[in-house]
């Protein structure tokens, strides 16, 4: 039996989606080049993940596919996740807005006490000292110099 390319992907989880698609609707392919594309994200886009099937049911995968791209198996509900209210959302990016300060992207799997100092938090923690330094300065002058 051979097989033949059903569809391409440039996103290896699209193929997956794709595939357990197709399998619940009794269609059973396989995702090729998933190893070398996860090794090297960047291949995604150059080589592609394909869908292989055996050829007497390529053209009705592909039909499947077609609709199910149109809307033709979407629910009324809509997605399951809640939306994210504004809170949630401000605290995720001063999480983020950490992160990058402290150094938190750059990590390394060397032990603390041999890792490089994180200049961003250190230049983050010069700045609030600053800031704080100053408005305490301008209060105390205000305070015993009244104008």
């Amino acid at each position: 039996m051979s097989l033949v390319e059903i569809v391409r992907f440039t996103d290896v989880y699209e193929a997956d989606l794709a595939a357990a698609f197709l399998a619940s609707h009794g269609i059973e392919v396989s995702v090729t080049e998933r190893f070398q594309t996860t090794v090297d994200p960047l291949m995604q886009r150059a080589l592609g993940i394909r869908l292989m099937g055996p050829a007497s049911v390529a053209e009705q995968a592909r039909d499947l596919l077609a609709r199910a791209r149109a809307g033709e198996f979407a629910s009324e509900e809509g997605d399951d996740l809640d939306t994210v209210d504004g809170g949630t959302q401000a605290a995720g990016s001063v999480m983020a807005l950490a992160a990058f300060a402290t150094g938190g992207f750059w990590g390394t799997s060397l032990p603390r006490r041999f890792r490089p100092i994180a200049w961003q938090g250190m230049l983050l923690a010069g700045l609030l000292f600053g800031l704080i330094a100053g408005a305490v300065w301008l209060a105390l002058e205000l305070v015993l110099n009244p104008p």
